[in-house]
């Protein structure tokens, strides 16, 4: 914005720095004053984060850590969540709260109950879908991680007949079968979110025993006994669902791998995980120092 001549002479003349400020909102108008006025009540009205007792800071750190490598690899963008069983108690999780996965720190960590209720820090916003994620804990025990997201490869596959299969071995564990589960059978049409635990209760019970659920028109979740699984078979589902469309473009039949084969590959990639994950936490350091 040019300054008026005005504004100079009040500079000038060694006008109070309250009277110019003034003039400066005056210029730009009431609906950009109410805007910056809304958004700085707003920051303000943001509660401030209450530290989780009782949790290895690693466990925090791998939750910051899968939510940047996923926003990273496209895999979520400003939606989606990664979250964690707690470590000494299994009846809570570990959540950030409502944030673009990429923007998550240490601080935004906050801790719930299995029925989504926050634990000494309601005062913040939360994700609405939370409900995805304390009903698979309370369905699987040996679930330590989950992961939701909107993977733009997987959508095309929860809305058609083709199921999504493995055609290599980093996603093994799709061997085991990757379910379908379409809200609108049993709930008629809704807005197609997991806003509410009978609607988290109805996906749990779809994924099972699997590793990954899809959900139509929606996205995907992905489960592991830790963060570091759930991230690695997330991103993983998104890679082989694109190559598993290229692979059909082709045309002919799909020689994909068999039950045996996904079984056994998935065993020596959960042996060397570390690999992988040490090589994407280095990609998204940089944005862990802002």
């Amino acid at each position: 914005m040019t300054a008026t001549p005005k504004m100079l002479l009040a500079v000038r003349l060694g006008q109070p720095i309250k009277t110019r400020l003034s003039c400066w909102l005056v210029r730009l108008g009431p609906t950009v004053v109410l805007a910056l006025l809304f958004g700085f009540a707003a920051a303000r009205a943001q509660a401030p984060s209450v530290p989780v007792s009782g949790v290895d800071a690693a466990l925090i750190e791998d939750i910051v850590t899968g939510s940047r490598v996923l926003a990273d690899f496209g895999v979520l963008d400003g939606f989606g969540h990664v979250s964690a069983r707690h470590s000494t108690n299994p009846n809570r999780f570990l959540m950030s709260r409502s944030l673009a996965p990429a923007l998550v720190t240490a601080a935004d960590i906050m801790e719930f109950d299995l029925d989504g209720n926050a634990v000494g820090d309601s005062g913040r916003s939360v994700f609405l879908e939370r409900f995805i994620h304390g009903e698979i804990y309370k369905a699987r025990p040996d679930v330590m991680s989950v992961v939701h997201t909107h993977s733009p490869g997987v959508i095309p596959f929860t809305v058609s007949q083709a199921p999504l299969r493995p055609i290599y071995h980093n996603a093994a564990f799709l061997a085991a079968g990757a379910p379908v589960w379409d809200i609108r059978k049993a709930f008629g049409e809704t807005d197609m979110l997991v806003r509410d635990p009978s609607l988290g209760k109805s996906l749990a019970q779809t994924l099972g025993d699997k590793s990954v659920v899809l959900m139509r028109g929606h996205g995907d979740v992905t489960v592991g006994p830790s963060v570091k699984v759930a991230v690695f078979r997330a991103y993983y589902t998104d890679v082989n669902a694109r190559l598993q469309s290229q692979a059909i473009a082709l045309g002919g039949d799909v020689n994909y791998l068999t039950p045996g084969e996904g079984a056994k590959a998935d065993t020596v990639n959960l042996a060397v995980l570390d690999r992988i994950w040490n090589l994407w936490r280095m990609r998204i350091t940089p944005s862990l120092a802002k």
